[in-house]
């Protein structure tokens, strides 16, 4: 299917899979009545590359400036609170080859920031097209008799942006590069921090972020001794 219209008039790929999914849902019904359907929604998001827009990123401002490790320790408390890990469960510690939040410049940490906002804006846009497909169920009164399975997960948070990074096969491809370089960039070529999430980057943020979004686990996706990739 060809993309009725483009990025800059506001195309975007999981709401298009959110429309089709509920176009089908209502020729079904239209249609087959009688006859049960199945549906795999299954969207990109949130793999990398993190594309949404801005004002989905904006609305995560200022909510994660206390830094990866003070998120890790949140996300755990709340964990516990709603039961998910036993209340005994004490948390692993940071590896001493991970680069603390206190470590970073002030000179990278508006970059460090946005990046994580770009994938927390991601995440509730992809939520919302979900909520979308549930919302056509209800309308079609057959919400509850139809069984959800609800994983959203792309295997756990994973770290192979690094240091964060502007494209995600600069890391993966091991071509050097500095966050200062990569900030210096995304200011000459592309305007600056609002650029971060659009379809001109392929970015991905530090891999710190991604071992705080993979509470209560020691590490992230990638790395199969501590579960990375297989529990979620």
């Amino acid at each position: 299917i060809e993309p009725p219209y483009t990025p800059e008039e506001g195309y975007h790929l999981t709401e298009d899979l959110a429309a089709q999914a509920v176009k089908f849902i209502r020729n079904n019904r239209a249609l087959t009545p009688d006859r049960p359907f199945f549906i795999y929604f299954a969207p990109g998001a949130t793999h990398g590359p993190h594309h949404v827009a801005s004002a989905w990123a904006d609305k995560y401002k200022g909510k994660f400036d206390m830094g990866w490790e003070m998120l890790r320790n949140i996300t755990f408390q709340k964990q516990k609170a709603m039961g998910w890990i036993p209340e005994s469960a004490e948390l692993t510690q940071m590896h001493p080859t991970m680069q603390r939040w206190a470590d970073i410049p002030d000179s990278q940490r508006a970059f460090q920031l946005r990046l994580m906002e770009v994938y927390a804006g991601f995440l509730e846009h992809t939520d919302t097209q979900h909520g979308k497909i549930l919302d056509e169920l209800e309308h079609q009164g057959i919400i509850n008799n139809t069984l959800i399975v609800y994983v959203f997960a792309d295997n756990g948070a994973s770290a192979e942006g690094l240091y964060g990074t502007l494209s995600e096969l600069l890391a993966q491809n091991q071509l050097p590069t500095t966050v200062e370089q990569q900030i210096e960039t995304l200011n000459n070529e592309y305007g600056g921090l609002q650029a971060l999430g659009s379809k001109h980057l392929d970015n991905m943020y530090h891999g710190a972020w991604a071992w705080a979004g993979d509470t209560p686990f020691k590490s992230t996706k990638l790395v199969g001794a501590h579960f990375g990739g297989t529990r979620t």
